[in-house]
């Protein structure tokens, strides 16, 4: 049976919390998904897994509520569900940065289409490439001479981003495009001029382009470990032994 994975997000106010908890954990259950969805007052950041026709249904079904009806979908297969269970959980922030100021949900950075990535990265622009990941997940792989700021976790971005120069435009990535809204929209508050963010993040870069300038695999939260360029579950690798 071939399983299809969902990976999305949306930065939008919420309020009733509980209760969309309650209709969310239900709808998965009755549709016999797995995986991860985390509910803040910004918005909903959704990882889940099953049959192509559950997810489509799911899909569907959450359209029908219009704050979520423009969610946009990172999509791939695998012949295993790569979650043990479901979980629907309350937290502070859909993707923690610990800086209250940012506001996704009311403001965002310019986002760079992969294509266009792509053509920058064709034509050898003097840019900087910014990997906003943290230091185990580009073990895995990152784009051909890309930098990063050493992270153990992604809260200490704020803390060390003065690091980057701000003399050259700067496309940021991570890898579904979520920490990013909040990174870009950090540096921009900092006085950075020319920020932009890889839409989409990795995935959607090897969905619209592939793997060119890119060098090994995207590591994902979930027991497929890794993805290759093509989508497709990395064989035979492991976590790193320091996470």
């Amino acid at each position: 049976m071939q399983i299809l994975n969902i990976a999305g997000y949306k930065f939008t106010e919420l309020a009733d919390l509980s209760t969309l908890k309650t209709q969310f954990y239900n709808e998965c259950a009755k549709l016999g998904l797995k995986g991860t969805i985390l509910l803040s007052y910004e918005g909903v950041n959704i990882n889940l897994a099953g049959t192509i026709q559950a997810i489509q249904s799911y899909k569907a079904s959450l359209a029908h509520d219009v704050r979520f009806s423009d969610m946009t979908w990172r999509e791939s297969y695998s012949v295993i569900v790569p979650f043990k269970r479901l979980k629907v959980k309350l937290k502070k922030e859909i993707i923690t940065l610990r800086k209250p100021e940012i506001k996704p949900q009311a403001q965002k950075a310019p986002q760079l289409a992969p294509e266009k990535f792509k053509q920058w990265l064709d034509e050898n622009r003097d840019i900087i490439v910014l990997d906003t990941r943290n230091d185990y997940e580009i073990e895995f792989g990152s784009f051909k001479n890309s930098i990063h700021l050493n992270l153990k976790h992604f809260t200490d971005f704020a803390k060390v981003s003065s690091q980057v120069a701000k003399e050259k435009p700067i496309v940021m990535f991570c890898t579904g495009g979520i920490r990013c809204e909040k990174a870009a929209l950090h540096m921009i508050n900092e006085g950075y001029k020319d920020v932009y963010q890889l839409q989409g993040g990795i995935l959607n870069y090897f969905s619209e382009v592939g793997g060119s300038h890119y060098d090994g695999d995207c590591y994902v939260f979930d027991e497929r470990v890794a993805l290759t360029p093509d989508l497709e579950a990395a064989i035979n690798r492991v976590m790193p032994a320091c996470f």
